[in-house]
């Protein structure tokens, strides 16, 4: 999911604001994300005021924690990036129950769960962040996959690419 799908989905109108966004964007660019990255908001028991944003790159994880409005300051933004050999991961767990999926992921310490829909865009993430740890590139046909959806096989963007070989 594109950081520009989340604004829509925050639970308080301000919480990704223009005005918030203009800190966040900023402090993701710096740390090596680009414009508009496929990223996972991990919202806080009161998303009014903080939450985490990941958004796998490259290099590693970004994990940017926004403080949404600091008395006497406005928004407020710190991130790190933690290289793919230091992310933290627990496993990707699924439960079917009636019809309904429910699924739970651990990145960081941010416990992501979800049902149905929402379990989709966290595995969806989940083996977004797998194939980047094992050096593979994510494309659409993991994320379809994810869903139950048959993978696009029209275009290079569309292929799971292996691991490099180790020389030798």
């Amino acid at each position: 999911m594109r950081l520009s799908e989340w604004r829509g989905r925050a639970p308080h109108k301000d919480s990704m604001s223009s005005r918030v966004m203009d800190v966040v964007e900023p402090a993701l660019s710096s740390l090596g994300a680009g414009p508009d990255p496929s990223c996972w908001v991990a919202w806080s028991d009161d998303p009014a005021v903080r939450y985490t944003v990941l958004v796998p790159t490259a290099a590693g994880l970004l994990a940017v924690h926004v403080r949404v409005n600091v008395p006497g300051e406005g928004p407020r933004a710190s991130g790190k990036l933690v290289r793919w050999t230091r992310v933290q991961t627990g496993e990707l767990a699924i439960e079917m129950a009636g019809g309904h999926r429910l699924v739970s992921f651990q990145v960081e310490g941010q416990v992501l769960r979800g049902s149905d829909i929402d379990a989709d865009a966290i595995a969806a993430f989940a083996l977004e962040l797998f194939a980047a740890m094992d050096g593979r590139s994510s494309t659409s046909s993991t994320t379809s996959s994810a869903a139950g959806k048959k993978p696009s096989t029209d275009g290079p963007r569309a292929r799971v690419h292996a691991a490099p070989k180790p020389p030798g």
